[in-house]
């Protein structure tokens, strides 16, 4: 029950009894029914502050609602004086002793609005903080794209110009070759043209002796007949008259040939390039830091050698890289275990099985196919360290590395369980 001090505020102000049917009016005012129906019809006023108002504008009004207005719990009919920290909402007294908020914490409203004041200024302050930081994240990412489309655009013309240096060299030694072949041509069918005029002057010579010989032949005095054959130059032998003009001509022949370029034209050129393009590959020379390892006399293959079932492991020293974009190749041959890469992060091969072996875990690889050489590539500025099958230089394993602090050198091992003397040789080109 209600309260007798509260009981009040659940009375019609002009019937003077708990509401009936209560109606809200749009100035606020709550009335039952039947009485602001019946005031209203007589005058359009509310009949406590007098506002006109048309009977179509009244709003019906549940008791819920006019409870809730008053700060009355629907529930109990009690005053709200407590906030319910557990499921946030207002309670009466009533409330917070019965069952449906048994073992609930509360506080005084006044002090729970405090707290939640306090809450929502504390929020607003770091509501700025957080907006200001967002923001500046914002702003960040907006230039990261901007640098990054501007990177990418910095890209595209370093590789049109490297394309364009290649485009040069090829089309510069096409126009070479293409001269030499020229200059053969030329050569060829002077040759041929000299022989060519050779044989159409004897053609020439032939035709008109023949021509001389039958009219001779017409002439049946004897007298006449021997008169003209020797008028008119010199007379021929018999030898001469019968020796053959094509048995002293022959068809000169000047092959044309290209050698080399003729059958590998492409590969030649890529040899070529070899020599001009840069940067090169990194052409490392092997030190042995083992006595399970030699190295050959010029620095780039490594040999191990031990005892038969024993594992010996040798890690050639090679120069150090501090800065830059670096890369190199390996041949690994048809050995039954390798590691190559860099210190601490390598490819490894062993058992058959290929794996990526970094401090921090050991990653499987399946791979479809068994590369005899392997690339390395290093790239110190943005920290990227991959594996190629340099065979068909497709992808093996890509690696993000951490900010190196101090040098990084090349690495290969090798182990010697059953003989095995084939070796790990640096590939230079």
């Amino acid at each position: 029950m209600a309260s007798p001090s509260y009981s009040e505020d659940l009375n019609c102000s002009l019937c003077l009894t708990l509401f009936n049917s209560p109606v809200v009016l749009p100035c606020g005012h709550s009335f039952c029914s039947p009485c602001i129906t019946e005031a209203l019809s007589a005058r359009q006023q509310c009949p406590l502050c007098s506002s006109w108002r048309r009977l179509s504008a009244l709003g019906s009004a549940s008791r819920v609602g006019v409870l809730e207005a008053a700060g009355m719990c629907p529930e109990h009919e009690e005053k709200f004086k407590l906030f319910c920290l557990t499921d946030l909402q207002l309670a009466c007294i009533i409330c917070r002793d019965g069952e449906k908020h048994e073992g609930h914490k509360f506080k005084p409203i006044k002090e729970a609005a405090q707290s939640l004041r306090s809450d929502l200024e504390t929020f607003l302050q770091r509501a700025a903080e957080d907006i200001n930081a967002t923001e500046q994240l914002t702003k960040a990412q907006r230039e990261n794209i901007k640098e990054t489309r501007e990177k990418s655009k910095q890209l595209m013309v370093q590789i049109s110009r490297q394309f364009q240096e290649m485009h040069q060299f090829l089309r510069k030694r096409e126009d070479e070759i293409n001269n030499e072949l020229k200059c053969q041509e030329a050569d060829a069918v002077e040759k041929m043209m000299e022989a060519l005029t050779t044989m159409e002057t004897a053609l020439c010579e032939s035709k008109e002796l023949e021509s001389k010989a039958a009219s001779a032949l017409k002439i049946t005095d004897p007298e006449k007949f021997l008169r003209t054959w020797t008028e008119g130059g010199s007379p021929m032998t018999r030898e001469s008259l019968f020796k053959s003009r094509a048995n002293t001509l022959q068809v000169v022949n000047r092959a044309l040939s290209l050698e080399q370029y003729e059958s590998h034209l492409q590969l030649f050129m890529w040899k070529e390039m070899l020599q001009v393009i840069s940067p090169r590959e990194e052409r490392l020379t092997l030190k042995s830091s083992s006595p399970n390892v030699s190295v050959s006399d010029d620095g780039r293959s490594v040999f191990s050698f031990g005892t038969q079932n024993r594992d010996l492991y040798g890690t050639p020293a090679f120069e150090t890289f501090i800065t830059g974009q670096h890369y190199w190749e390996i041949n690994v041959g048809n050995r039954d275990f390798w590691e190559v890469g860099i210190n601490n992060n390598f490819l490894q091969y062993k058992q058959q099985k290929y794996a990526a072996c970094y401090p921090d875990r050991i990653q499987e690889l399946a791979l479809e196919n068994k590369p005899k050489k392997i690339g390395i590539y290093l790239n110190l500025s943005s920290n990227k360290l991959i594996f190629f099958n340099a065979g068909n230089m497709t992808k093996i394993h890509s690696r993000s590395l951490a900010v190196m602090s101090e040098p990084v050198s090349a690495y290969i091992s090798m182990t010697h369980r059953n003989p095995d003397y084939s070796p790990l040789t640096v590939c230079w080109f």
